[in-house]
């Protein structure tokens, strides 16, 4: 059943006072496609019954009201996704923090966005192979997301052969995974290397004290200009002075945040708080 005109309507600011998510007219089908199932799963029967059930509960005291922010959350990611970011990170970024941090010995990294844990897993990984110093270090590595049912997939580090193949490199395949039934699962001390949580950016962030890189990457394209400027704003003040944020490579701070330097690294831009 196609949603309604005063329906898409209601899923639309609904995504955008919940999630700042904007719903322009033509994505009619994308909520279709993610609320249907939903609908089904939860026993209204159609779209129009679950958003009934919304209606009735404005304070979002109920489950359904969580679950329908989820389903019209974005899920897509890979390992070592687009890649060149994550060898700007090993050549370029992480030793420059090593040599600075050497006195603290701590290093604090944060994915945001970090979905069913392809991210925040590819630099785990890649911190302990290229990187063995840092095991003696204090390395914390905090992923969120607003979907805690994806939370819930990366915690368990457990992948299909499909999502394997999405860009693991063969060699980590071998020494970070353990096989289990149709299943690879991460070894349990690279599991151990992150801690997973819920986290909705356009609510306040319960960090305690700065964090030294951020990957808030193919995230910003979902929100309206006045959400992405105070984003950055609050990821500025949460960063070191020498701090780096990564980005996709769709996104900018330009014409949004005039307080970012650009710095190219090869083919990888980054982004530094000035002053």
């Amino acid at each position: 059943m196609a949603i309604t005109t005063t329906d898409f309507q209601f899923i639309s600011d609904f995504a955008r006072s919940n999630a700042a998510i904007i719903l322009e007219n033509g994505k009619e089908y994308l909520v279709e496609s993610r609320l249907e199932p939903l609908a089904k799963q939860e026993g209204f029967g159609d779209i129009t019954g679950l958003i009934e059930a919304l209606k009735k509960d404005p304070s979002g005291s109920s489950p359904i009201y969580g679950k329908t922010v989820e389903a019209l959350t974005t899920n897509e990611t890979s390992f070592f996704r687009d890649f060149h970011p994550f060898e700007t990170l090993r050549k370029h970024i992480l030793p420059g923090l090593i040599e600075s941090r050497k006195g603290t010995r701590s290093l604090k990294i944060w994915c945001a966005a970090a979905s069913t844990g392809q991210e925040p897993y590819s630099i785990a990984m890649l911190i302990r192979e290229h990187f063995p110093q840092l095991a003696s270090w204090n390395v914390e590595i905090r992923a969120t997301d607003i979907n805690t049912k994806v939370l819930d997939t990366a915690s368990q580090g457990s992948y299909s052969q499909f999502e394997i193949n999405r860009g693991l490199p063969a060699i980590f395949l071998v020494k970070y995974f353990e096989q289990k039934d149709t299943r690879w699962v991460l070894k349990e001390d690279i599991r151990r290397m992150i801690k997973f949580s819920q986290l909705n950016l356009i609510k306040p962030w319960p960090f305690a004290g700065k964090v030294d890189i951020i990957f808030i990457r193919n995230v910003l394209i979902y929100f309206n200009g006045e959400t992405k400027t105070g984003i950055l704003g609050n990821i500025r003040r949460l960063l070191t002075p020498d701090g780096i944020m990564f980005l996709g490579g769709a996104e900018s701070t330009i014409n949004l945040d005039p307080n970012w330097s650009l710095v190219n690294h090869d083919r990888t831009t980054v982004f530094q708080p000035k002053g």
